[in-house]
């Protein structure tokens, strides 16, 4: 008999997770699966859970919560010769990861991709030996997504970011960094970067559109020194995937990207603090099994085409 073990955080979303454990065991019961379970009680208690689950040998970690409590899961496979599957729920306030990969918020469904047995390796990124499986960046706009406390995501979920983003908006500031990729040099005022693994960031399903998250690449876009105005329209742009188009952004793909600052700026990893910069980010290609719905299997092999 396999065995799986479930890491889920109890209270992200609206705690829904919690009222379906009983019917999610059963199914995983019936589908031939030895199952436990660890709740999550504090930060970084996932990453500890995951590795237990590792070094017991489980044949497969589900991991349901948002996208905080995959990174820590992430985080405590990354390093270990034995990595199991890894299956998805998603529970938290924006899902960007889950979103990436097609994978709905329903439970029910959520458990049906996991249990039809359909993986892929995909990639994950390194920075300052933190692993990120969605984004990493910084500027100040970046640093919402932990500041917004998280019994207003529960209670507003989407609206809390924007209300939240508003309110920084007057703070936003360029600071001078110096940024290498692939060979490439660019030293200037910036007001935000993003190191992406998918094309979808903080509620923005285009803002990375080319991104793959298979090849071996990171999709790399930094927002040069604007004004308020000029900002403004860009996040309008960035809605409809057409920001790339600016001349005011820079976009590329790159494997190893270093980012250094003149100023203290703040690292932000899949929507947590990941401290301070200066950072290395390398991406490790096809590193993670992950299971995943027909959708984005089919769409990555058109994509391929």
């Amino acid at each position: 008999m396999r065995n799986a073990r479930i890491i889920y955080n109890p209270t992200s979303g609206r705690e829904s997770f919690k009222k379906e454990l009983p019917t999610v065991l059963e199914r995983f019961e019936v589908a031939g699966y030895e199952t436990s379970t660890h709740a999550t009680t504090s930060e970084g208690d996932a990453t500890e859970a995951a590795k237990v689950a590792v070094d017991r040998r489980y044949d497969l970690i589900v991991v349901a919560g948002g996208d905080g409590t995959i990174n820590e899961v992430i985080n405590g496979m990354a390093e270990q010769e034995h990595r199991p599957k890894l299956g998805i729920i998603p529970g938290g306030t924006t899902n960007d990861f889950a979103r990436a990969l097609n994978i709905p918020r329903d439970i029910n469904k959520a458990v049906d991709i996991i249990l039809a047995d359909q993986s892929k390796f995909l990639d994950i990124g390194k920075v300052n030996n933190h692993y990120f499986m969605n984004i990493a960046g910084g500027g100040k706009l970046t640093e919402l997504t932990y500041e917004v406390p998280s019994k207003l995501k529960t209670m507003l979920g989407h609206l809390a970011y924007y209300m939240k983003g508003i309110e920084m908006l007057p703070s936003l500031k360029p600071i001078r960094a110096q940024i290498e990729y692939d060979g490439n040099v660019i030293d200037e005022e910036i007001m935000l970067f993003l190191v992406a693994n998918t094309n979808s960031v903080g509620g923005f399903e285009k803002l990375a559109p080319n991104a793959r998250m298979d090849d071996g690449y990171f999709d790399l876009l930094i927002l040069r020194k604007i004004n308020l105005a000029e900002f403004i329209r860009i996040a309008t742009l960035a809605q409809r995937g057409l920001h790339l188009e600016s001349e005011n952004i820079i976009y590329a793909q790159a494997k190893d990207i270093k980012v250094s600052t003149d100023e203290k700026m703040q690292l932000n990893i899949d929507g947590e603090y990941g401290g301070l910069l200066p950072g290395e980010f390398l991406n490790l290609q096809q590193h993670i099994e992950i299971l995943l719905p027909d959708i984005f299997i089919e769409k990555e092999t058109f994509e391929l085409k």
